[in-house]
């Protein structure tokens, strides 16, 4: 049922339905279907690590057996209501009516005005101007079979708003353009952004998230920019006042006034570069912040926080690149993301830590990925390419089973097959 509502929508608007000035098109569709082969049974057997660590390391559960998959079923539609006013949508029918309910499907929402001089102002929903891959490079034109862990985890996820920017120069010699958004501030709701303010219990409180980024294009094969986001909890006032002691916070741990009033301070600050041209590409990326809601310590009923230390911060590195020949592109990635680099908690021991086996949990994850692309069409990679990938994870997020007593992890092999129009 829904598919046939999606269809109707498509079939509407790629007709070029036209009232007055207004148009409507089909900008294109992009497929993408996945085979993974673990290669190791600890991806299918092993249980998530219980030292506390497993819940910042999101392993997608198609790696925890053979499979094949359909990963991205993406239609873009834009129109235009006069020389300055425009709209643009994207669904992906392939996505589940879960956590987000029926609005899943519909990913990215936009309502543009555009008066000229540089200027744009869109409102709805969208990616936060923030991580490179995630924002910068289009899903049809990404190397590898996934975006990197910055840009999965804090980059990926829509959210409702206004964001407005100023573009200037030239990108043969510089071009600058600066962006401000102001949105809900839902990203890390179970969403993905997708719900309104104070559609969660105890939630729709009046702050919102600000976003800020700078980005530069120039000499016409780079690229750099640097961005920054703040926000706090999602919950209204009146239900923070639940807030106690974890029982498990007892060494220099924070009252209850002072966990309600950090409110879950949440924050992004990154810097990135990008090179390409017809033999190389390649890029780079840090970012680091708070994980403040992400891993909340505040909850409208009690519940046990879901980090180690009020202040948490988080650090991110990801390099990758591309060396080119015609239809053969050879890829490789380093990506790391440590979830606690100031190695701060409350408790008396190393939480992270099994005194008596030794096992080390602790978040900090390391991806190495090499790859090969065979590109249909050399000039234009986002017309599809057939994408091979081997992924050597960082072994301590799985739990040991008998006789196995270290920390536990597994490799994957990954084949994407992606065709854009």
């Amino acid at each position: 049922m829904k598919i046939t509502r999606i269809a109707g929508i498509a079939a509407l608007l790629a007709a070029g339905v036209t009232a007055q000035a207004q148009t409507a098109k089909l900008d294109g569709v992009l497929m993408e279907f996945w085979a993974t082969q673990m290669m190791d049974n600890s991806l299918r057997n092993n249980a998530t690590a219980s030292a506390g660590a497993s819940k910042y390391y999101a392993l997608d559960s198609r790696f925890q057996e053979n499979n094949f998959a359909v990963k991205r079923a993406e239609f873009y539609f834009s129109g235009t209501v006069t020389d300055t006013l425009s709209w643009a949508m994207m669904f992906d029918p392939n996505n589940s009516n879960t956590p987000a309910g029926p609005n899943n499907v519909l990913q990215d929402f936009t309502l543009s005005w555009t008066p000229g001089n540089g200027f744009n102002v869109k409102a709805g929903q969208f990616k936060m101007p923030t991580t490179y891959e995630a924002t910068l490079v289009a899903a049809r034109e990404i190397l590898f079979f996934e975006r990197n862990q910055i840009n999965r985890r804090l980059g990926d996820a829509r959210d409702r708003g206004i964001w407005a920017s100023y573009t200037y120069g030239n990108a043969k010699s510089f071009m600058g353009k600066l962006n401000v958004a102001v949105s809900n501030g839902t990203t890390d709701d179970g969403s993905g952004g997708k719900n309104n303010e104070n559609t969660l219990a105890g939630s729709g409180n009046a702050q919102k998230d600000l976003t800020f980024r700078f980005e530069s294009a120039f000499l016409t094969a780079h690229k750099a920019g640097f961005y920054y986001r703040e926000g706090q909890t999602g919950l209204k006032n009146t239900s923070m006042l639940t807030a106690t002691i974890p029982g498990t916070w007892t060494v220099g741990a924070p009252s209850a006034t002072q966990i309600r009033d950090n409110k879950d301070k949440t924050t992004l600050m990154g810097a990135y570069y990008a090179f390409n041209n017809a033999t190389w590409q390649f890029s780079a990326e840090y970012a680091t912040g708070l994980l403040g809601r992400r891993y909340a310590t505040l909850f409208a009923a009690a519940s046990a926080p879901l980090r180690e230390h009020l202040d948490q911060k988080f650090t991110g590195i990801a390099v990758d690149g591309a060396y080119k020949m015609g239809n053969h592109w050879f890829t490789g990635r380093y990506d790391m993301m440590n979830y606690n680099s100031g190695d701060n908690w409350y408790t008396a021991a190393n939480p992270y830590k099994n005194a008596v086996t030794g096992a080390d949990f602790s978040p900090k994850y390391t991806e190495i990925t090499v790859g090969y692309n065979y590109v249909f069409i050399p000039t234009k990679q986002s017309a599809g390419k057939l994408k091979l990938n081997y992924v050597m994870r960082s072994k301590n997020f799985l739990a040991p089973l008998a006789p196995q007593t270290t920390e536990q992890g597994g490799n994957s092999l990954v084949a994407s097959l992606m065709l854009s129009y």
